[in-house]
């Protein structure tokens, strides 16, 4: 077991040497944002959670940001990048922390950035973008990506309905007029990506919102890559430790049949028979006792 121990240590040692270097600087906002979504941790130790989940809200609107863990005693704390001041933690001029959440009463236009969950050791969460208006309409849109064959939702409202007849653009370009301010694209593809926003008649237009769309997972088994690496090395290390014990405890159950079977063998008992010489004085041996019985009788 002890490959398999240094192995997990060195994965966290890398990691944690590639936070130190890419951060140690402070470069600006736009910079930070980049190296924040390259080290979104692969194996989702813990996923940031938004509710209400919009990745555009009100000003003065209330907000509650979660993150859903694996591992509590890693100590997962809320953080953010924007344009006021960057790579900030809950508490430290906004929100109020609640264990691993973190709620902010009043959303202000300068709460708009990038937020996500980071943990005692570095590693990170997904990234949420937030984007916080003082204007009269919001587009609704999903806070995380949406997968390849599923249905995207967008929802233009106002602060008072939801249900005004709106107008639907993405990269600028028209697409259709909603008169119940809903528009669903059924069974995405990659090609959905990109920029939207909505504009409702006589009220106004809202802020642009990045919609991210995955590739659908593959059923065919997936190669084994770094992510795969430390559970082949468990895999060898266990099959080290048990194989010799598996292979010397059939031996010496083998050698203990074998023995007992040599300890048990059936003892044969040969009779001969006698010979002529041995009949011979047999009948001697008998006329002796007639003769010597006979003489005592008077």
């Amino acid at each position: 077991m002890l490959p398999c121990y240094f192995t997990n240590r060195c994965m966290l040692v890398v990691a944690n040497m590639l936070n130190a270097n890419m951060l140690m600087d402070d470069p600006p906002l736009h910079v930070q944002t980049v190296l924040t979504s390259l080290l979104s941790c692969p194996t989702n130790q813990a996923s940031l959670t938004v509710s209400p989940s919009s990745s555009q809200l009100f000003k003065d609107e209330s907000v509650s940001l979660s993150c859903e863990e694996d591992d509590s005693s890693a100590g997962w704390t809320l953080r953010r990048n924007t344009t006021i001041k960057p790579r900030t933690q809950c508490g430290d001029g906004w929100g109020r922390p609640a264990g691993s959440s973190c709620n902010i009463s009043y959303m202000d236009p300068v709460d708009s950035g990038v937020y996500w969950c980071e943990s005692r050791e570095g590693a990170t969460s997904n990234i949420i973008n937030i984007t916080v208006t003082g204007g009269p309409v919001i587009l609704q849109s999903p806070v995380l990506p949406v997968m390849e064959g599923e249905d995207l939702t967008l929802t233009c409202k106002t602060e008072t309905s939801s249900n005004l007849p709106a107008s639907f653009y993405k990269d600028g370009s028209f697409i259709r007029n909603e008169p119940a301010g809903h528009m669903t694209i059924h069974n995405v593809s990659r090609s959905a990506e990109g920029l939207y926003k909505c504009h409702i008649s006589s009220v106004g237009e809202s802020p642009p919102s990045w919609v991210s769309v995955t590739e659908k997972p593959t059923t065919s088994a997936p190669p084994l890559g770094s992510d795969h690496l430390p559970l082949v090395i468990r895999l060898v290390c266990h099959l080290v430790v048990f194989c010799p014990f598996c292979i010397s405890t059939i031996i010496m159950v083998s050698l203990y049949r074998h023995r007992a079977a040599g300890n048990d063998l059936p003892v044969s008992v040969l009779m001969t028979p006698p010979t002529q010489a041995e009949e011979g004085l047999d009948d001697d041996h008998d006329e002796v006792i007639t003769a010597v019985t006979t003489e005592h009788h008077f």
